[in-house]
């Protein structure tokens, strides 16, 4: 009979702290298999492996695409890839980014959840949004078990606190607890795989599929989801949206997902920009305005200096009033509304 042998982890801000704690407490013989996702730069290589390899005994690597999966191993999503598995073994591919990162804890978690159902054991710890929240979703609906770390304990509560609003938690830990858990947890049988309808199956396996290069476009991923008014913060494209129980999430026709809260995210990112945007242009029209008065001004038509001056002071106030407003632009996400984010500052 099969095991819950399958252990998927997701961190963001202050994530090697957590997992350095906890990949110290576990036993050499440990017979399951870790993946991890924690988001990292993509611009420089990652010593995370070295890291918990030197904190306790289980071997950490970053995989290799194609690499067979092999128990008693923790395997580490590499910079700006993410890491799937299929089949036993690991998918390591550039999958359009979900929630703005690259790797995506929900891609990790949605891919196991798929090949291996109950099998799976899902940890979300310490980390500011939502990244994680959709896989574990798919992690239970699948019949995984869901643990997240106390989020009084976690130095950023976002995430495990998002996971416990939208998705039925089974364990609540300290970090020093879930050693203890997991070993128990390994040793118990897994029930059957839940049954999915034939819609939810074939959507699952498109996302999955995404995430490892596949065309979204041409796979219909426009017809899994509600089309929306809204566009894509990426790359403009238009957005479906995907209901998963209370969580409501979106998709683009290229590929890009988001969390309402990463989209609220990004899209306020992007009022701020176009701010700037605007400013920059305004500034300009300034400079070739008054390059413009100079000019005239020195061909003695003073009439024309004074109304290209004029036309430079109106424009150099709309800058001045486009700075007071991108200065009292709001970063938005959901934790701008919700106390989610103890630990930040």
């Amino acid at each position: 009979m099969a095991k819950r042998d399958i252990i998927v982890i997701g961190a963001s801000a202050g994530g090697v702290f957590a997992l350095k704690e906890l990949m110290a407490s576990l036993p050499p013989d440990f017979n399951a298999t870790v993946f991890v996702v924690v988001h990292i730069s993509p611009h420089s290589p990652s010593y995370l492996p070295d890291i918990l390899s030197h904190s306790g005994p289980i071997p950490a690597s970053h995989p290799k695409d194609g690499e067979l999966i092999q128990p008693g191993h923790i395997y580490v999503a590499p910079p700006d890839h993410h890491l799937l598995v299929e089949y036993d073994q690991l998918i390591v591919k550039k999958g359009p980014k979900e929630n703005r990162f690259r790797p995506s804890i929900d891609a990790l978690f949605r891919s196991a959840a798929y090949t291996y159902g109950p099998r799976v054991i899902g940890l979300i710890l310490t980390g500011m949004l939502d990244d994680g929240t959709s896989g574990m979703w798919s992690v239970k609906r699948l019949g995984g078990i869901c643990i997240i770390q106390q989020p009084e304990e976690a130095l950023y509560a976002s995430m495990p606190t998002h996971v416990l609003e939208y998705v039925d938690v089974d364990y609540t830990l300290p970090i020093s607890k879930m050693a203890l858990l997991l070993c128990d947890l390994i040793g118990e049988t897994v029930p059957d795989k839940p049954n999915l309808s034939p819609e939810e199956q074939k959507r699952l396996e498109i996302e999955v599929n995404i995430a490892a290069q596949d065309n979204a476009f041409d796979m219909g991923i426009l017809d899994m989801g509600e089309l929306t008014p809204l566009t894509c913060p990426e790359c403009q494209g238009a957005l479906v949206s995907i209901k998963e129980g209370k969580l409501i999430r979106y998709r683009c026709h290229t590929g890009h997902a988001f969390t309402a809260s990463s989209l609220l995210a990004d899209t306020s990112k992007v009022v701020e920009e176009s701010f700037w945007k605007a400013i920059r242009a305004l500034e300009e029209t300034v400079i070739l305005l008054e390059q413009s008065s100079r000019q005239f001004a020195e061909g003695g038509n003073k009439n024309a200096a004074e109304q290209f001056f004029q036309k430079a002071r109106e424009a150099r106030e709309r800058a001045r009033q486009a700075h007071t407003f991108v200065f009292q632009q709001e970063q938005l996400s959901e934790s701008s509304f919700t106390p989610m984010q103890s630990g930040s500052v």
